[in-house]
């Protein structure tokens, strides 16, 4: 059973490792120097290199956090602005970077795989750059709802921050929620599925309640609008000061933060499903419906994202608040290591389905399955019962 220690009152024995997240958008900035005064251009690279490479072995090497606040601190750390600042400041280092990188992508000086090397920095940077979006938009202040969808204008996926507060959350671990993967469904199947459904589940919902409030669809109170405005302003200035080159450069690094994003929403929720009431309805969601990891070093790079049952029970609760759930399905490796693993649907398979029946008591009904891989995941399921 999975120990979960509470560090003394009043301390968080993490506090001073928090400013560490600050290294995510820190990638975007150091290519150039780092190229500068080694002459490898294989730091262009550097934002693969550190989120695949580097930080999964940490988290080997680390191992995992094992502690939790106590409830009677909650006030006492909710309240410390010294974390939200580990948020607010992922802003203005994501933005330079982006900047930085613009002018670089102009230029002669690079080669073209040099510049492709940079793109995928800064489409990982811009995909963790959601992740602190996530953060924010959770809260009630508007200072930080604003700060949100700035931190999504870099991945020009502001519909985000309706969709994800309003359709995941009511949805999550539901065949219903385009967010949540399905046993049996791969990360390329996933994909189109969750960017496409997503999409329209946001328009949707932001349409509903602009109609509720005797608002139109194009009003300036439109949460989706107000932050593709932040996108096209961002884009439109960088091209006018910079060129139409980096057109191609700044869609592929978007591209890459969306999916980098979807990765970890198909790592988080794989195969699980909400219980049904007597009425039919879902159950409200518990910590049984999101996968977690507890891996030290993913977590304070993620903002705990990784205690992702706490999230889901308790959307309120700021990041430094999240606990680790004994009840919640437990990862073998961190999120960054998942990742991985998820570009590869043999090895996926082979790691988390048997992990998804287990949870489930080998009962496969209860999971959350891809209706057309039913029969063959009962098939496979039988033929390993038979020969074990």
């Amino acid at each position: 059973m999975k120990i979960i220690r509470r560090p003394p009152r009043g301390q968080d024995r993490k506090r001073p490792l928090w400013v560490l997240g600050l290294i995510a958008p820190a990638c975007a900035l150091l290519p150039s120097q780092l190229v500068l005064h080694t002459g490898a251009p294989v730091f262009w690279w550097i934002g693969p290199i550190i989120v695949l490479i580097v930080i999964p072995v940490l988290d080997w090497v680390v191992g995992e956090d094992g502690a939790n606040p106590r409830d009677e601190d909650y006030e006492l750390l909710s309240g410390d602005r010294y974390y939200r600042w580990c948020t607010y400041l992922f802003l203005p280092i994501q933005l330079a970077g982006l900047v930085i990188a613009s002018y670089l992508w102009s230029g002669d000086e690079l080669r073209v795989v040099d510049k492709l090397g940079l793109a995928v920095t800064l489409g990982f940077v811009s995909g963790i750059g959601i992740n602190a979006a996530h953060e924010l938009g959770h809260r009630v202040e508007h200072l930080e709802r604003w700060l949100a969808k700035i931190a999504l204008a870099q991945s020009g996926y502001g519909h985000f921050f309706v969709e994800h507060n309003r359709g995941h959350h009511a949805r999550v671990a539901t065949p219903e929620d385009p967010a949540s993967a399905r046993l049996g469904e791969s990360l390329w199947e996933f994909l189109p599925r969750s960017v496409i459904g997503s999409f329209r589940s946001a328009i949707q919902l932001e349409r509903e309640r602009l109609a509720r409030n005797g608002r139109r669809w194009w009003d300036v109170d439109n949460h989706i609008l107000q932050a593709w405005s932040m996108s096209l302003v961002l884009f439109g200035v960088l091209i006018a000061v910079f060129g139409v080159t980096i057109v191609p450069w700044l869609a592929l690094q978007a591209v890459i933060g969306i999916a980098l994003l979807e990765t970890v929403n198909y790592v988080e929720h794989y195969g699980l499903l909400r219980a049904r009431r007597s009425n039919g309805r879902y159950a409200r969601c518990s910590p049984r419906d999101s996968w977690n990891s507890d891996r030290l070093v993913t977590n304070i790079f993620l903002f705990h994202l990784q205690r992702h049952s706490d999230h889901h029970a308790n959307p309120g609760r700021r990041y430094q608040t999240l606990r680790s759930s004994a009840q919640a399905p437990q990862l073998p490796a961190g999120y960054a290591t998942m990742v991985v693993l998820a570009a590869i649907p043999p090895l996926w398979r082979t790691v988390m389905d048997h992990r998804v029946l287990a949870h489930y008591g080998g009962d496969i009904s209860l999971a959350n399955v891809q209706p057309p891989k039913q029969g063959r995941l009962r098939a496979t399921l039988a033929y390993r019962r038979a020969t074990s």
